[in-house]
């Protein structure tokens, strides 16, 4: 007896909770036709408007004359009337059968409908409650953009420039040496009605590296950093010091200029471009990987220290090309140890790609 109770009592709460959610969907229901009612007159009014002014047009031009043009506003403003005691004459409908029945209404099995308006692209089932999959984003199309954004992607060869040594003489491989630079710029045009200097800026990850020659690695010692001879035959020597930097160009050249009636847009596309600035930044970290075998035993060492290198990091850096494809030199003016008794800048030469 206690179980059929216990059933009676959940089945009749279901019913509850049903009941109670039908009927606040078909008043959410109701609230949405009723703001349709509202858009409705907008709509017809603003697409009025716009006939209104295409038959003031054709009459400025002379295709119609005065008369004609009264007839054809007439005809316009009366269609639009129409327009809009019918589709609300629906609307209302639609309310009076939700409310006379409390929402409890009988779905055709062939009720599907797909409907795209202003608050974007609806399904509809019968009267079940609609489904938006896609809402339109009510951002105005913007008619001068001054502004411009693009990823940037640089590798390419990495060496240092030793205070009393030319780049011959460089104790790092020159080919061996390597540099990437990964990050993001904003593009804005610096004058109102030109586009020949632009204003660069963003942020990049650059990470350098330098390869010893000789068998050699770098050893810290009592605040030096210098270069050894390693005791076994190494495989592999190499120094990345990885740094986040903010660059920023003053960036020339020609671009073409597109207009429309509702847009404007100079386009850089097969253009040549020549960017002139620099970038100031923070080391992140410095490690160094060396690779070698030891009695026959492959060893890879990553000793991540501080290696005294400069924790602020700024320089000069340049490109010169065409379209998104630049060759792309950048110079550290910052020594890269900061107590060596030779100062050594990073310099590094390689291609960008503005993406």
């Amino acid at each position: 007896m206690s179980r059929i109770i216990i059933y009676l009592v959940l089945v009749l709460s279901l019913f509850t909770v049903q009941n109670a959610l039908g009927q606040e969907w078909y008043r959410e229901r109701v609230e949405q036709l009723r703001t349709q009612k509202t858009k409705i007159t907008e709509q017809e009014k603003e697409a009025l408007k716009s006939e209104v002014n295409d038959i003031n047009d054709r009459l400025e031009e002379g295709l119609i004359n005065n008369e004609e043009a009264i007839e054809l506003k007439e005809a316009a403003a009366k269609k639009r009337a129409l327009n809009i005691e019918n589709r609300i004459a629906i609307i209302d409908n639609k309310i009076a059968l939700l409310e006379r029945n409390e929402g409890a209404v009988l779905k055709s099995e062939n009720e599907f409908s797909i409907t795209d308006d202003d608050g974007g692209i609806t399904i509809r089932w019968g009267d079940e409650e609609p489904w938006t999959i896609f809402k339109h984003r009510n951002r105005p199309l913007k008619y001068d953009r001054r502004t411009n954004s693009d990823f940037v992607f640089a590798i390419g060869l990495n060496n240092a420039l030793i205070d009393g040594q030319s780049l011959e003489d460089s104790p790092y491989k020159i080919g061996g040496s390597r540099f990437a630079e990964l990050g993001w710029q904003w593009r804005t045009r610096v004058f109102k009605n030109s586009n020949f200097l632009r204003f660069n800026y963003g942020f990049s990850f650059q990470f350098n590296g330098l390869k010893p020659n000789d068998n050699q690695y770098f050893v810290a010692d009592d605040g030096q950093v210098r270069l050894e001879q390693f005791e076994y035959d190494l495989k592999k020597s190499k120094l990345r010091m990885d740094n986040l930097v903010f660059p920023a160009h003053f960036e020339f050249g020609p671009s073409k200029f597109r207009k429309t009636e509702k847009t404007i847009r100079y386009s850089l596309r097969n253009q040549f471009r020549i960017g002139l600035g620099g970038y100031g930044g923070f080391n992140l970290g410095t490690r160094q990987k060396l690779k070698y075998e030891r009695n026959g035993e492959r060893v890879k060492d990553k000793l991540k220290r501080g290696y005294d290198t400069t924790n602020f990091v700024y320089g000069l850096s340049g490109y010169i090309g065409f379209d998104g494809v630049l060759l792309y030199a950048k110079y550290d003016l910052n020594p890269i140890f900061k107590n060596a008794e030779v100062e050594q800048h990073n310099i590094s030469l390689g291609l960008r790609f503005d993406i």
